[in-house]
């Protein structure tokens, strides 16, 4: 692919290219697509479904000039597992709904103050710690979900898991073309394989359902507390989308936060996130698999994009198809899940190492210090029927910390604040 032309955003691809290539993106985003609705507890026809839809509607509203797929978000998991396990899902999609809904906001606030007080409120050195807690706080889920915390470990459930994070971990290193792009998808049909081998699946369900139907749609409830719990996800997904935008501007040459601008991108995301809770389904955001896909195939067209969201649809109406992913065993999940919580706790990581955040400053030090320990230490906060504990309140930690230290630099009462 390297001997390729690049494909710039707005050409068209041919037919016989358009096919492959859209297969290929939509396979990049099928372990989030997966395993997202599988930790939910949902058939993943309607996650399949709203990730096409919303990825159309990103082109759309993003005038063709913004290459993005959605897919299912993990900054949500951890609150909404918080909503479903007190009221239910129905309860976590009202959540999703008015998140989406004060993005759209957030989106307007952008195109008429720009973004940099964003860095204001949740900086570097909060906004690295806080997303890295989105896969750290949730380790324990992925052992648990693997059977690797029962009381009698099964040696099946140890030899699925195994086996099934060795080709994801080996893939992502060894693997090479096209098979590169999709580690996950691989391992979790290794992982599928070694259990249909040892007698863990059963074919009855995928047998029992029709070949074409519906996807499982569904209404959201509103409650203020479940709101007040998903609703700091915000500013996690906003500043992770910015951070998208500036790097997909870099693959493709062109400053996608002035054409279509960051207003409009953001607009899309999160018009889709509440499109997504209207319907039953679950967040849709930008994606780095997504981004990674077109570094490495040079592609960057949008129709590219849209072929594999209108894939994405179709597939979501094969009944037996999304039957035959619900069958995929708990050990097989939580063998990717243990990969993928680690590398998104790796990705705050970098989010600290990209911003050259100095910790020769007391206050990035203080910040990201108490952010990790708030987030790891299982501290809760109630307020009312409302309980702030993980991710959620170490992100309003670090918003209150990063507003004081700004309001601590105008009255010049700081020791590190730069001249």
């Amino acid at each position: 692919m390297e001997n390729k032309r690049i494909i710039q955003v707005e050409e068209k691809v041919p037919f016989k290219l358009l096919v492959p290539l859209s297969i290929q993106h939509m396979f990049a985003m099928f372990g989030a697509s997966v395993l997202v609705p599988f930790i939910f507890g949902i058939n993943p026809a309607v996650v399949l479904f709203m990730n096409g839809l919303g990825t159309l509607l990103f082109a759309v509203i993003t005038k063709g000039k913004a290459p993005a797929y959605l897919g299912s978000s993990f900054a949500f998991l951890a609150p909404a597992g918080i909503v479903i396990s007190q009221w239910g899902y129905s309860y976590a999609l009202g959540g999703f709904v008015v998140v989406g809904f004060c993005g759209c906001i957030l989106a307007l606030i952008i195109y008429k103050f720009g973004s940099s007080w964003i860095d204001v409120v949740l900086p570097p050195a909060a906004m690295g710690p806080v997303v890295a807690l989105i896969g750290l706080e949730l380790a324990g889920t992925a052992a648990s979900t693997a059977g690797l915390k029962d009381e009698v470990i099964d040696p099946k459930n140890m030899i699925v898991f195994l086996v099934t994070l060795l080709v994801a971990v080996l893939g992502s290193v060894v693997f090479r073309g096209f098979l590169s792009v999709i580690p996950i998808l691989i391992a979790i049909i290794a992982g599928y394989v070694t259990a249909l081998a040892l007698g863990m699946v059963s074919f009855a369900e995928v047998t029992a359902a029709p070949l074409f139907a519906l996807p499982n749609f569904c209404t959201p409830k509103f409650k203020l507390e479940a709101i007040v719990i998903i609703l700091p996800v915000l500013l996690v997904i906003a500043s992770e989308h910015i951070g998208h935008q500036i790097v997909t501007s870099k693959i493709v040459g062109k400053d996608l936060l002035k054409d279509p601008g960051l207003h409009r991108s953001l607009f899309a995301d999160n018009f889709s996130t509440m499109i997504s809770g209207l319907i039953g389904s679950v967040p849709t955001t930008t994606y780095g698999e997504n981004i990674g896909v077109m570094a490495m195939t040079k592609v960057y067209s949008v129709s590219v994009i849209c072929g594999a969201a209108v894939i994405s649809i179709i597939c979501s109406f094969i009944g037996k198809m999304t039957t035959l992913i619900s069958t995929i065993p708990g050990p097989v999940i939580g063998g990717i899940s243990f990969l993928l919580y680690g590398m998104i706790g790796a990705s705050g990581i970098r989010i600290m190492v990209d911003a050259q955040v100095d910790y020769s400053k007391s206050r990035n030090q203080a910040m990201t210090a108490v952010v990790f320990v708030t987030g790891l230490s299982g501290i809760s906060v109630q307020f009312g029927s409302v309980q702030l504990t993980g991710m959620v309140l170490a992100c309003v930690v670090g918003m209150i910390m990063g507003l004081t230290f700004f309001v601590l630099d105008k009255l010049k009462l700081t020791n590190d604040r730069d001249d």
